[in-house]
């Protein structure tokens, strides 16, 4: 039987309404630094669903910057933005992408009302597959030009310049294209270094990528095909990870493990340790678990799917793994919980368009929550450091994104420093990316 239209719109909606709920007992300053508070879990029938409805921008309106910020558009009209990278030119790459199909991602009741809040938050959209270039040939901060640098990619999203080599994580491996200073398109055919963990089921299809300082090496972030190892440990093999590759030959090790869901990562100029922004797990309540930015240690074990926030133990993963829950490592910052956290890059004395005081830190973009209610995320914060460490509670620097009526007019992802010192976000629901510099 084939449901009418309005028939099944009625019967999505009110499954949505029918979802459990939560009372927060925290506010974000409880949920937020190094020590944020955990309450108990509160595991509901059915979890918590509150989805900010994606209905993009009004005509001439944008995010509401901080103030001493001011914000306006570098490019419009673009397709699902999700992902950032400046080239040292300063033209900038975004890849207009979105989650592969999935042949075996929304299966049974729990999958189909999951593809309905995901079409809901504006991710049900196909997947471009295309990386375009933007270019501000004139200063101005807004791009003049946009073209079509690489297509035909499959779900890309972390990209790395190292020489005259564009390497572009896709959803199930690494490519890489070549480039020469000034090319608007790539020129040649996109050439595998090294596949990644992908699909058919391919739960968290985000493949963020870095390149080592002296260019030796790759980092690639792989996240978990689960929300708690629900689908079996097998279908978590290489997953919820970070690989490191070997540039020159493909080679890849585990570099890091148990991070559910990384993405965004940044090079910490002091210590010059790697860092990484994660996704934690979902149903156990509106103020558990924290998202969290941490550095990542080489050879460290993060705790999921067996525990969460260094040694709690989530007791839905069975059996308990009380060897892994012994060297799970606690991450260094709670961003709080269902916030989403997907963008990230490190703000230096490169960042000249931005006042002073968001000099020496880290931009986090905030997807938002689906999981929680009221909402959490839907922002871009910066995190102060001192001394190659968060030094101070994170403050807004876009905020807005949700109006007054509950509706996502955009949904912040990826963050860059531009050429000329200014913050990039990537708004995958706006299909805009804006630009972010002190005010006149």
């Amino acid at each position: 039987m084939t449901l009418r239209p309005a028939l099944l719109a009625a019967t999505v909606t009110a499954v949505l309404a029918a979802c459990g709920s939560d009372t927060p007992r925290l506010v974000a300053a409880d949920m937020t630094g190094p020590d944020p508070t955990l309450p108990p879990p509160r595991k509901t029938l059915i979890p918590t669903v509150d989805i900010a409805p994606a209905v993009g921008w009004p005509s001439g309106a944008a995010p509401t910057p901080a103030p001493g910020l001011q914000v306006k558009a570098f490019a419009t009209g673009l397709e699902h933005p999700r992902w950032l990278h400046v080239l040292p030119n300063g033209d900038v790459l975004v890849a207009e992408t979105n989650a592969p199909p999935k042949s075996e991602g929304n299966k049974g009741f729990r999958g189909w009302v999951m593809k309905k809040v995901m079409d809901k938050a504006g991710a049900g959209v196909p997947s471009p597959n295309r990386i375009s270039l933007l270019r501000d040939a004139d200063g101005d901060g807004v791009a003049e030009t946009k073209t079509v640098f690489a297509q035909g990619l499959n779900s890309p999203f972390g990209m790395a310049l190292v020489g005259n080599e564009l390497y572009v994580a896709n959803t199930d491996a690494v490519v890489r294209l070549p480039y020469r200073p000034g090319d608007t398109q790539a020129a040649g055919a996109p050439q595998t270094l090294t596949d990644l963990p992908g699909g058919p089921l391919n739960h968290h299809w985000t493949k963020s990528l870095i390149a080592s300082p002296d260019g030796q090496r790759l980092y690639a972030t792989v996240g978990s095909n689960s929300n708690v190892a629900e689908n079996g440990l097998q279908a978590e093999e290489g997953r919820a990870a970070i690989w490191e590759i070997d540039r020159a030959t493909g080679r890849k090790r585990l570099f890091a493990t148990g991070i559910r869901n990384p993405n965004g990562m940044a090079w910490e100029p002091t210590t010059g340790l790697l860092w990484t922004v994660s996704n934690e797990r979902d149903e156990i309540g509106n103020d558990l678990v924290p998202d969290y930015l941490t550095s990542v240690r080489d050879g460290a074990f993060y705790g999921w799917p067996w525990s969460y926030w260094g040694q709690n133990v989530d007791a839905r993963v069975k059996p308990v793994n009380e060897q892994a829950v012994a060297k799970a490592l606690k991450p260094d910052y709670a961003l709080g919980a269902h916030v989403a956290a997907l963008g990230l890059a490190w703000s230096g004395e490169q960042a000249a368009a931005l006042p002073a005081s968001l000099r020496s830190g880290m931009f986090i973009g905030q997807h938002g929550s689906w999981n929680r209610k009221p909402l959490s995320g839907y922002s871009v914060v910066y995190v102060p450091f001192s001394n190659g460490r968060p030094a101070g509670a994170p403050q807004t620097v876009l905020s807005g994104f949700v109006n007054g009526k509950g509706d996502a007019q955009g949904r912040p992802v990826g963050v860059a420093l531009d050429g000329r010192g200014a913050l990039l976000v990537a708004d995958d629901v706006g299909n805009t990316v804006w630009r972010v510099t002190a005010a006149q």
